[in-house]
């Protein structure tokens, strides 16, 4: 029995029309298409974000993870999500995974498809890269993200001041990914390294509700949303955003 492929789809930070040509063609042809459920019964953003291109005889099947912390309630989420992929791919169907930006970027279609493979080592995983957020971010900006020899670190998730205190050490530009449960404290390490306006937050970066700040030392308590991220650009002048 041919068994069917499961295609990592990277849609892009928001913006439907981000995704590449080569996602859209596989969006397209595929039977089923899977992505993250949203909460509360709203729809995911990957899935918002792939809904006009889908058709009405494809199957579209939610996968619930947990925004949690816990290996065990993770792992056990990623089980249940690839079992249920496996479904479709044992009966020869193939399923594309709608993922919010690039699939190889902190990304949960890494787990759901190495979840997939341990359970059954026939399964076929192939990737479709993509838009990631920082790039989108800096675009926004109008700013690169790296110039000539600079050096970039990216936080997925920041935990102690020291970590971050570590990386303004040695790095050149830094992103922090979904800065804001940590934003506060971010605030008050970047004002004493004299790093605020080299610093901006980019809030639901290609959105409709995209939001920019430009001038963090005026925004030192500001109640960002989960998709936010922060871009500090430590050795070069304050540039003008194009707006």
């Amino acid at each position: 029995m041919t068994i069917g492929t499961l295609y990592g789809i990277s849609v892009g930070p928001g913006d439907p029309e981000l995704i590449t040509l080569k996602g859209w063609r596989c969006l397209q042809q595929v039977p089923v298409v899977a992505f993250p459920a949203g909460v509360e019964g709203k729809p995911g953003y990957a899935q918002q974000t792939v809904t006009q291109w889908l058709q009405p005889q494809q199957v579209q099947l939610a996968l619930t993870f947990p925004y949690v912390q816990e290996m065990t309630v993770l792992t056990a989420a990623w089980q249940t999500a690839a079992q249920r992929v496996w479904q479709y791919l044992s009966q020869g169907k193939d399923v594309a995974f709608a993922c919010e930006g690039d699939v190889s970027f902190y990304s949960t279609f890494t787990y759901l498809a190495q979840t997939l493979q341990e359970l059954q080592p026939t399964a076929i995983v192939k990737v479709i890269p993509g838009v990631c957020s920082p790039m989108a971010a800096t675009a926004a900006l109008g700013l690169p993200l790296t110039l000539r020899q600079e050096r970039l670190a990216v936080l997925p998730a920041l935990y102690t001041v020291k970590e971050l205190e570590a990386v303004l050490d040695w790095a050149d530009v830094v992103v922090l990914m979904k800065v804001s449960s940590v934003y506060e404290e971010v605030w008050k390490v970047l004002q004493q390294h004299d790093f605020l306006e080299n610093s901006w937050i980019i809030e639901r970066a290609t959105l409709p509700q995209q939001k920019i700040y430009t001038n963090l030392r005026s925004h030192p308590n500001l109640k960002l949303s989960y998709f936010s991220l922060l871009i500090v650009q430590l050795g070069r002048s304050p540039n003008v955003v194009k707006q």
